[in-house]
């Protein structure tokens, strides 16, 4: 397979009044085109730190992140939103809809800012919405949505710039069981049928017989990724966290920020 994400030695110090803490301590991973990534561990592993690494969205401390053979660390911070809107799309638990434009124009959005408008944006975000089982929806405002149809949503419009990387951040933390299968099952088509490389953080045990590899994080360390077996489920017994729990206040306004750019 392709590798599309390489780190190597990423660490990351956020100063914290006098304190440094150390949320990343020497980082290795590879994820490769077609796989669908499971990162897992307790609050304060790491886990969203190194997604927001990735992501280009935070900038390590310390080492390298390769995004399909580019080096991206020591690019420019005007370099990073060509990055991040070419190569990357984002899934967020909050879904991050605006509530005065349809689901269509939502992913519409997201293909103005790639240059694509008028009568072609409205064609590809039909089509990105019938991909994700929502065509029906295309008119229809966030507020007369249910959680998982709000998700399918933010799915079509990460895929609105065609990228190789789907990076996604407890995208079933707010979702009942049966919406929350239908999304993870719908981003492991994307890792497996459509080749794109797929990133989840997630706490939800539900998801573990869907990830092809799961990379445990703890005290911002990785442990050796391993394939999945049913037999695995019973060892973990995680709960969902509030993920302001989970994330430093820098890394709360670098995802906002993230959303903007």
């Amino acid at each position: 397979m392709q590798r599309v994400i390489k780190a190597r030695g990423v660490t990351k110090t956020f100063e914290e009044g006098a304190a440094a803490v150390r949320a990343l301590d020497g980082v290795d991973l590879d994820v490769h085109r077609g796989e669908m990534v499971l990162l897992m561990g307790p609050s304060g592993s790491g886990k969203t730190t190194l997604l927001s690494i990735m992501g280009c969205i935070l900038r390590p401390t310390s080492g390298s992140v390769e995004i399909a053979g580019r080096e991206v660390t020591r690019l420019e911070e005007r370099e990073l939103p060509r990055v991040r809107l070419g190569q990357i799309g984002f899934v967020f638990q909050g879904f991050n809809l605006f509530p005065t434009l349809t689901a269509g124009e939502n992913v519409e959005l997201s293909l103005d800012l790639k240059g694509v408008r008028g009568g072609e944006a409205r064609r590809r975000a039909q089509a990105l919405l019938e991909q994700v089982g929502l065509a029906e929806k295309y008119d229809a405002y966030p507020a007369n949505l249910s959680g998982g149809q709000k998700q399918r949503v933010a799915i079509a419009r990460a895929l609105a710039g065609d990228p190789e990387i789907i990076l996604a951040d407890e995208p079933t933390a707010a979702l009942d069981s049966q919406s929350g299968r239908a999304v993870i099952a719908l981003l492991r088509e994307l890792a497996h049928a459509r080749g794109r490389a797929v990133v989840l953080v997630t706490h939800d045990s539900r998801v573990l017989e869907y990830g092809d590899r799961i990379v445990h994080m703890e005290d911002g360390k990785i442990r050796p990724p391993t394939d999945f077996s049913r037999a695995e489920s019973s060892v973990f017994s995680l709960v969902q966290p509030n993920l302001a729990q989970d994330c430093s206040m820098e890394e709360q306004a670098a995802w906002g920020k993230g959303l903007q750019s």
